[in-house]
């Protein structure tokens, strides 16, 4: 597996391409939540028989932590309510732990990269 970014002892890349590695990030956590939403919006629309904008409204009230709008009236399209809100639970964290990580890292990596250079001219 590709190590994407510096260890401690490379230095910090420079700030054009940390920011075109947080982009990035960011495009590959808005691609997992617009597939996630995919799925929610056809479950929505395959088992409760909602029309194409109510079932987006229920998937991206559930995606983005509101609740459901409408009432759910069949089992199946309850079951899948509940695991669709499970699986969206851990696509949101996943999707904030893609767009955080290049941050984290590049302020410990600083943090520590500098702290190792103090050490070094001591």
């Amino acid at each position: 597996m590709r190590n994407t970014f510096e260890n401690r002892q490379q230095k910090p890349i420079p700030l054009s391409a940390f920011i075109i590695r947080q982009g990035q990030y960011l495009f590959s956590a808005f691609l997992l939540l617009a597939i996630g939403l995919g799925i929610g919006v056809i479950g929505y629309h395959e088992f409760e028989s909602m029309s194409w904008l109510d079932a987006f409204l229920n998937a991206a009230m559930i995606l983005g932590g509101m609740g459901p709008v409408d009432v759910l009236h069949t089992q199946a399209g309850k079951i899948f309510a509940g695991s669709y809100a499970l699986f969206s639970g851990l696509m949101f964290l996943v999707a904030a732990g893609l767009f955080f990580s290049p941050l984290v890292h590049r302020l410990l990596h600083k943090f520590h990269f500098d702290a190792d250079n103090e050490k070094n001219d001591n």
